[in-house]
């Protein structure tokens, strides 16, 4: 990317390790993500991504390591307390309310920010309906940052799968959170849906300067917002950089694609379809 990446450490985790039984997950990992960048944490299935956004949001407890977040370590704190320091998270599965309409989907995330008791919400004045109609102009705003503001009366699940994982992606936003943990945004998404994520994303990320952590397959979509490129393989870091360098690395290629991979071969899967095939 042609911006300057700020170089304040948001993130940076320590000898990260987890086991699960005799085996290692998280094999010793260093990472330091820096504020107001977007990071991609890439790598084949069982590499251990999900894992390390496990341990980041409370999930997991790790084996060993440190993990801190401006500043302050996380690993003493439990899941909600890291959430409400200013963590947001997606999941891989969609966890939309079909049968709610989009605002609502968006209003339900902004649960933990609301002051006013039962009383003060059922009364048709006072600080419980200032909060309300705060909280609603505010989903709205974020729809319309991300596009999604046509959407915000229509049920969630009547919507094209690539629309709700964008509206999924808007929940985890609406709260402005410093760091947000994106785990496959793009996974289902049809190809030509995710030029639109992509733009979305970097629209966010420029006009409000959330921190991003990014799982992702694709990519078209991890060249097209990351600044930097982590790629895991077995549990440890394989190669850290810029996209273009870490995703022609010969050693990134082989942990992808086998021995026989080639840079020709790497080429020609991004353009037919923006996946590296998942091994």
């Amino acid at each position: 990317m042609t911006e300057a990446v700020p170089t304040h450490h948001l993130l940076e985790i320590q000898n990260l390790t987890v086991r699960f039984g005799g085996l290692t997950a998280i094999n010793e990992l260093n990472l330091q993500i820096h504020e107001g960048e977007v990071f991609a944490l890439v790598g084949p299935n069982g590499a251990g991504k999900t894992t390390v956004l496990n341990c980041i949001s409370g999930l997991i407890k790790p084996a060993a390591g440190s993990i801190r977040f401006a500043d302050q370590e996380l690993l003493s704190l439990p899941a909600h307390r890291r959430a409400t320091l200013g963590i947001g998270r997606t999941f891989q599965q969609l966890q939309l309310f079909g049968s709610m309409t989009v605002l609502d989907n968006l209003l339900t995330a902004q649960h933990t920010r609301l002051r006013a008791g039962i009383l003060s919400g059922i009364l048709p004045f006072g600080p419980g309906k200032r909060e309300d109609a705060g909280a609603r102009q505010h989903a709205l705003e974020t729809l319309k940052l991300l596009g999604l503001e046509s959407y915000a009366r229509r049920p969630a699940g009547s919507l094209p799968f690539g629309t709700q994982k964008l509206i999924g992606v808007a929940r985890a936003l609406v709260l402005h959170p410093r760091l947000v943990l994106l785990d496959e945004p793009a996974a289902g998404v049809p190809p030509q849906d995710v030029q639109e994520l992509a733009t979305r994303l970097r629209y966010w990320q420029k006009e409000v300067g959330t921190t991003l952590l990014l799982i992702e397959h694709n990519m078209r979509l991890v060249q097209a917002v990351s600044d930097r490129v982590c790629v895991l393989d077995y549990g440890k870091k394989l190669a850290e950089g810029d996209p273009a360098t870490v995703l022609s690395d010969p050693a990134v290629l082989e942990a992808y694609l086998g021995r026989a991979a080639s840079k020709k071969v790497q080429q020609e899967q991004l353009s037919q379809g923006g996946s590296y095939a998942e091994g």
